[in-house]
């Protein structure tokens, strides 16, 4: 809810009237002391959910480990009621870890956004591995094309099973379909049938039609297939849809857009919203600790280390 909402609600559940910037100023201060270390589970915690989806299955659990980007509104730091200069937007780059038990329930593990690059994710990323009993899992790494993701990724997990979004593939064939025949049932059989042949893991098919069973109806259409093209090839191992499937992997990317969707989008991209990167990545900690279940361990930390004498006039 809007801060002012969150004000007005405090003082009918306190008796205490508080100003419209008061939950807006604790939130963020408690952002500040909310570290990867207290907003994601501890070791204890991550073993019971393991035995939870495991349940009375004799097969290990499915570890769901995902990474992607999520375009976050930002602007220059300026005193409040300045000219501020012009926003842009830059990604909130963020992982996020969860078990598929035996009935495909999702159980959520840890999820970690911020406004970063490549370096820190990772750091991240291997802070949270540690805390994993990889011999009680079996591993599933899931992204996109970006290679920076499958880094990242496969230097955490190394051992993982690679599965390439398989939505992110189809939107790459669908794309060849509409340059290559426009917007035409054509368009959308022949799409079809690429996606028949890749989700049964026939790869090189797939490029062999590409190179020599279609002609290039107009230079875009030439440089979209040879793109898809290369996106097969330097994706090829990731790429057995069928087989992942009958071995209980996931092959989309829903869960981590569901991520994205809770932590990122329906807080940091309100209509009209920009942030100051700071204040973008402390909000974030923050979804990120209700969405691991984490804040009242975060929220307690900063009672305990920022609001010494608040605790002990409490304790009275």
């Amino acid at each position: 809810m809007p801060f002012e909402t969150s004000a007005e609600w405090f003082t009918r559940l306190t008796g205490i009237a508080v100003g419209n910037h008061f939950s807006h100023e604790i939130l963020l201060a408690v952002g500040e002391v909310a570290s990867l270390d207290l907003v994601t589970p501890d070791r204890e915690t991550i073993e019971r959910k393991i035995a939870e989806a495991r349940g009375a299955s004799a097969d290990k659990p499915v570890l769901v480990v995902t990474a992607d980007g999520a375009n976050m509104p930002l602007r220059p730091q300026a005193p409040r009621k300045a000219k501020r200069g012009q926003g842009d937007y830059k990604d909130a780059k963020g992982f996020r870890l969860f078990l598929l038990g035996p009935d495909d329930r999702i159980l959520q593990l840890a999820s970690w956004h911020q406004i970063q690059d490549k370096e820190p994710l990772q750091q991240a990323l291997a802070f949270v591995a540690q805390r994993i009993p990889i011999d009680q899992v079996r591993i599933a790494l899931l992204a996109d094309g970006a290679p920076y993701l499958w880094d990242v990724l496969t230097t955490c997990f190394p051992t993982g099973v690679q599965i390439l979004d398989y939505y992110h593939c189809a939107e790459h064939i669908h794309a060849v379909a509409r340059l290559q025949y426009g917007e035409s049932f054509l368009a959308r059989q022949w799409a079809e049938a690429l996606k028949a042949r890749v989700w049964l893991g026939n790869v090189k098919g797939a490029i062999h039609h590409l190179r020599h069973g279609v002609t290039a109806r107009s230079p875009k259409a030439a440089d979209e297939i040879r793109k898809l093209i290369n996106y097969l090839r330097a994706n090829a191992h990731r790429i057995n849809y069928k087989a992942h499937r009958e071995q209980g992997y996931p092959t989309g990317s829903g869960g981590m857009e569901s991520a994205h969707k809770a932590i990122c989008h329906t807080r940091i991209k309100r209509s009209g919203a920009w942030w100051v990167e700071e204040s973008c990545n402390e909000m974030l900690r923050i979804r990120c600790a209700i969405y691991n279940e984490t804040f009242d361990r975060v929220f307690d930390h900063y009672m305990a280390t920022q609001c010494p004498s608040t605790l002990r006039f409490l304790d009275k």
